[in-house]
């Protein structure tokens, strides 16, 4: 496990930069990001997403399972932005009492879909949450990509460390990760995110599906965020690896796309 993963406000930080370098511009291209937008991040953490659109004065909240991540987040973004406007709020976005007139110009998931259970049903339901012409930005680790099954936050070494063997069938994997010396909570966190890691075939078929309009995609053969992580310059997938579908998502490490309502 890598110190970002304990060290939350490192996180945060990180979060903060690669937004506002990559992820801002990236959306910015399809529609503008101003003081009018009316932002709402689905899975926010602690918030660092959410700071470079509060710096361009959107109206922005955050919701999020998790109250304790939500707490760090308000005190991190008043210190970094004080007097900023935003709600972070501790909700199951199913169950959250929207007024019929709450609608959002841009909805963000940043590593977000990945974790969602019954993600057709999620992207449904999402339309309920956007304006007429409103966008949907995701930035996600496509299943089959090295470490599409999060094994960095394994615990020890070899464990999180090694690619690709989060695709093996669920008995030996579970087997290999005991074996190992993984504790039963690491366990039965990266069971779940086998059950719910996401392709991006069967992304773009829900997208499809549901009637989105699909205004942007980039495969990443470098994320953008391994800059500020590994140091490493970000890089578009291109050429024959980027032409063959289903084993592009081998060297994909980070899908990005802006889709919207038609």
């Amino acid at each position: 496990m890598q110190e970002r993963h304990t060290n939350r406000k490192q996180y945060f930080n990180e979060q903060a930069i690669s937004t506002r370098k990559y992820v801002v511009p990236y959306i910015e291209a399809v529609i503008p990001v101003t003081k009018e937008t009316k932002v709402l991040e689905i899975g926010c953490g602690e918030g660092g997403n959410i700071l470079p659109f509060l710096e361009k004065g959107c109206d922005v909240i955050g919701v999020d399972l998790n109250e304790g991540k939500l707490k760090m987040g308000r005190e991190w973004l008043s210190e970094a932005l004080p007097g900023s406007t935003y709600k972070l709020i501790n909700q199951d976005i199913y169950e959250w009492d929207l007024s019929s007139d709450e609608k959002f110009d841009l909805i963000i998931l940043r590593d977000v879909i990945e974790h969602i259970h019954d993600q057709d049903r999620f992207m449904g339901f999402m339309k309920s949450l956007l304006t007429p012409n409103g966008k949907v930005f995701f930035g996600f680790p496509p299943w089959y990509m090295p470490f599409g099954g999060h094994q960095q936050i394994c615990k020890k070494k070899l464990t999180s460390v090694a690619p690709w063997y989060h695709l093996l069938p669920m008995p030996l994997f579970k087997m290999l990760l005991k074996a190992f010396g993984e504790s039963e909570r690491v366990v039965e966190s990266l069971v779940e995110i086998k059950d719910t890691g996401i392709s991006t075939a069967r992304f773009l078929s829900i997208v499809k599906k549901h009637n989105y309009s699909l205004d942007k995609k980039t495969r990443w053969f470098i994320n953008p965020n391994y800059e500020i992580k590994f140091n490493l310059k970000k890089r578009v997938l291109i050429g024959p690896l980027a032409s063959i579908p289903f084993f592009r998502d081998f060297f994909t490490t980070c899908f990005y796309c802006v889709i919207g309502n038609k």
